[in-house]
């Protein structure tokens, strides 16, 4: 008998969890899509141009580290249920402890079908310009037009999805690009017309290479990306005997890395830090830079400012 009582109060508790998370399933359900992206950023573009169409779950937490990340029950739970699932591809989510291939792996999705690279179209820039697959770096937003790319992805995905919303989606869509493509031709006048001696941007992590590109803005950082050693004192080193060689105005520091490393290049190149950027992640709701749009208007704003000072 002593045994009977504790397998049944088990399998009381099961019932009751399983009760319970139907009842959660039915409630998420509620006739809109179930979405999950990777990112804070992903899912900024994801909810302007699906509204609330949709029922939206972000994995990575604002201001968190995107390459190397742990999901909770809770990420695994939503990407089990979602309809769709979007990550940026590009060696981030995949790359490092790889992450996101775990998850779906655990959820039994499938790709191209119920999970898609915002990033498909994109042409990556390599890390160390090795041009071979691991290599690459996934920073690709950071260049507006490549935001772009993102954002007719996300579109097109959810009018196949949810056809029913389809002319919803395309008209947000359409509304968004034009806003993100006003903003890219801006940032292109705005850095011309810098001194090109005076461009160069220096981050923590080497994570402005499509920004570079895109702006003509050459860059110069402590180290390359965020799974590898941050911050040696050989790193740091490195960089400032090239920050001799052509000094900038100032220094940037990113909001999703530890200060440290980058406030011992401005002390020991006498090159003061200007402002914090928005790299991996936006800002939290109702701070500057909390929307795809809003960081890379800062962004541009504060990386011109400081060179042209």
């Amino acid at each position: 008998m002593k045994k009977i009582i504790p397998i049944i109060f088990s399998m009381a508790i099961f019932i009751f969890a399983c009760s319970a998370c139907s009842a959660a399933k039915q409630e998420s359900d509620n006739g809109k899509l179930n979405v999950v992206t990777t990112n804070s950023i992903i899912a900024d573009m994801t909810q302007n141009i699906a509204g609330d169409k949709i029922n939206l779950h972000s994995i990575v937490p604002i201001g968190k580290d995107p390459h190397e990340y742990e999901p909770l029950p809770e990420d695994v739970r939503k990407a089990a249920e979602a309809d769709l699932i979007f990550y940026n591809g590009i060696n981030l989510e995949t790359g490092g402890n790889a992450w996101f291939k775990k998850l779906i792996k655990n959820t039994g999705k499938k790709k191209n079908q119920d999970y898609f690279a915002v990033s498909d179209g994109v042409e990556p820039i390599y890390l160390e310009g090795k041009g071979k697959e691991g290599k690459e770096d996934p920073h690709a937003w950071l260049s507006l037009a490549n935001g772009m790319v993102y954002a007719e992805n996300i579109s097109k995905q959810l009018m196949a999805k949810d056809p029913d919303n389809a002319a919803y989606y395309k008209k947000r869509c359409s509304q968004y690009l034009s806003k993100l493509e006003k903003l890219d031709q801006e940032a292109k006048k705005t850095f011309a017309s810098i001194d090109p001696e005076k461009r160069l941007v220096v981050t923590s992590e080497g994570c402005l290479k499509y920004f570079s590109q895109a702006y003509a803005v050459p860059s110069a950082y402590i180290w390359e990306i965020n799974t590898e050693e941050e911050g040696t004192p050989d790193q740091i080193r490195s960089l400032v005997e090239r920050l001799k060689q052509q000094p900038p105005s100032a220094l940037f520091v990113e909001s999703s890395v530890d200060s440290r490393p980058m406030e011992s290049v401005s002390k020991d190149s006498g090159i003061p830090i200007y402002a914090q950027l928005f790299t991996d992640s936006v800002a939290e709701k109702g701070k500057d830079g909390d929307s795809y749009y809003a960081m890379m208007k800062w962004n541009i704003d504060k990386i011109a400012a400081g060179l042209s000072q």
